[in-house]
């Protein structure tokens, strides 16, 4: 289903925007370094106490993704461990036709600034397709003070009736704005009449 939706699966440019030079931590601490006001706000961008692991390249680690439904218990689905990825095609999860949700996702930030973090998803049904971006936005590398990052998305709700019903796949991806891919997977869900 992957190779299906590369055409599918890229971002919406935003008209006029420009992404700009890509700059490590500690270029940019060197940079205007004798302003004290640009010195004050890489600080609050950039933070003290950078968690970034030497050892691991990635920029990005996506670390969850969850669904939460009012007065039901979360559905956190743990991205850090790639068995979990495998059983995401396999064994769906259910959600209730009709219900309001709200996705969220918690993700790491080492070693620069992530610019224009977005998530895709495409989802099909009986030949039919979705697709939904959710911008998340820029972020510097997490420290002591915020070990990692969470962003809620935009409520959302489930098809419902007869023809909602049924199972679904999906393909998600997150991206940044140097086209950078951090994380892609699929994954399926059956909507039901109950939970």
């Amino acid at each position: 289903m992957a190779g299906d939706n590369d055409e599918e699966l890229k971002p919406e440019q935003t008209a006029g925007f420009k992404v700009g030079q890509q700059r490590t931590i500690e270029e940019l601490k060197e940079l205007d370094k004798n302003d004290e006001s640009v010195r004050k706000w890489k600080e609050s961008l950039i933070g003290g106490g950078d968690l970034s692991d030497p050892n691991d390249p990635r920029k990005c680690i996506i670390l969850s993704l969850g669904l939460e439904v009012q007065g039901r218990p979360d559905i956190i689905i743990d991205l850090k461990d790639p068995s979990s990825l495998e059983t995401l095609k396999t064994k769906p999860f259910t959600i209730k036709e009709g219900a309001e949700f709200r996705m969220k996702v918690t993700f790491k930030v080492q070693h620069q600034i992530l610019s224009g973090l977005k998530y895709l998803q495409v989802v099909k049904r009986a030949g039919l397709s979705q697709k939904h971006q959710e911008m998340i936005g820029s972020y510097g590398p997490n420290t002591k003070d915020k070990p990692f990052y969470e962003k809620k998305f935009e409520p959302d709700t489930a098809p419902s009736g007869m023809l909602g019903r049924g199972k679904y796949k999906a393909v998600s991806k997150f991206i940044d704005d140097d086209n950078e891919t951090h994380l892609q997977f699929e994954w399926a869900f059956n909507v039901e009449k109950d939970w």
